[in-house]
């Protein structure tokens, strides 16, 4: 199942992507089960018994909407947590001069960092050097703490795209990355959350980034030095984790700050980030007014 969240008379609505007679529909699930929760994250804090009845109310034949119709905000519009992956993949360590951790490099993000496919990316003001950052994002579905790697996978609901912009100078400033990281806008998600029995193995997903014709980021998820599991592991020992909330696993080689010269992303493009089963998502680069 493909979990979306669309705006409609200025509210938030729980939806699920599906294809109706060859075409790409937006099925409403508020309207298809009212006994459904409100929004996605409430769905899976649902468990469940909630996702079964979404997927029922799913291959609803009422209450779809035309795809090309609806504006679609990020899948869960207010996680209580992003939690953001460091130098997660080898090539990535050796193209940024940096040496191979030896523990998840964890930073995080906040709400006003979350936008969904198709809204702009805001290029502050007081910076010229935006970078984009392609990234396997994961959801969690339920909640716990010091969760076992073994037992990892059955607190992950699903998996979606997410670009962790990043404005390089303000990273650089400090050792700690939460200033260059937390611009409004800079955690464009989605277009779906894909639920994890459509997407199997989330270590061989292929990955890739581009803007208009330069492709500049291609590799596979089977590339990350941290597993998934281990990273529910990790993060586990030292907080709760709880559904709604969304981790970043980190982006491959190609970074626009590792270019020869440095390629940042500029006003009047769209950077666009497909991975695997997922999805791509798409976003406008505008200046800030």
């Amino acid at each position: 199942m493909k979990l979306v969240t669309f705006q409609q008379d200025g509210a938030l609505i729980p939806g699920a992507l599906t294809v109706r007679d060859g075409r790409d529909v937006v099925v409403d699930l508020a309207r298809a089960d009212a006994s459904l929760p409100n929004s996605v994250r409430g769905i899976l804090e649902g468990g469940s018994s909630a996702l079964a009845k979404a997927e029922a109310a799913a291959t609803s034949a009422t209450h779809v909407l035309d795809a090309a119709s609806v504006k679609l905000a990020a899948p869960i519009p207010n996680p209580g947590k992003i939690l953001c992956i460091g130098l997660n993949y080898a090539d990535h360590a050796a193209e940024s001069g940096q040496p191979l951790p030896d523990y998840p490099i964890v930073f995080s993000k906040y709400s006003n960092t979350v936008i969904g496919s198709g809204e702009a990316i805001i290029l502050p003001r007081v910076t010229d050097k935006v970078d984009y950052e392609a990234e396997l994002g994961f959801v969690i579905g339920i909640g716990g703490r010091h969760i076992s790697e073994a037992e990892a996978l059955d607190h992950v609901a699903g998996y979606m795209p997410i670009n962790d912009v990043s404005a390089r100078d303000y990273q650089e400033r400090v050792s700690q990355w939460t200033m260059g990281k937390s611009f409004d806008t800079f955690a464009p998600m989605g277009p779906a959350l894909v639920t994890a029995d459509e997407v199997g193995d989330p270590h061989s997903l292929a990955i890739r980034l581009w803007i208009g014709d330069e492709a500049l980021q291609d590799s596979n998820t089977s590339q990350l030095i941290f597993s998934v599991p281990k990273l529910v592991a990790d993060i586990s020992e030292v907080m709760t984790l709880e559904p709604g909330d969304i981790v970043s696993t980190g982006t491959p080689p190609g970074v626009g700050a590792a270019c020869t010269p440095p390629r940042f992303l500029r006003a009047g493009e769209t950077c666009n980030i497909e991975i695997e089963k997922l999805g791509i998502l798409s976003n406008p680069i505008v200046a800030e007014r």
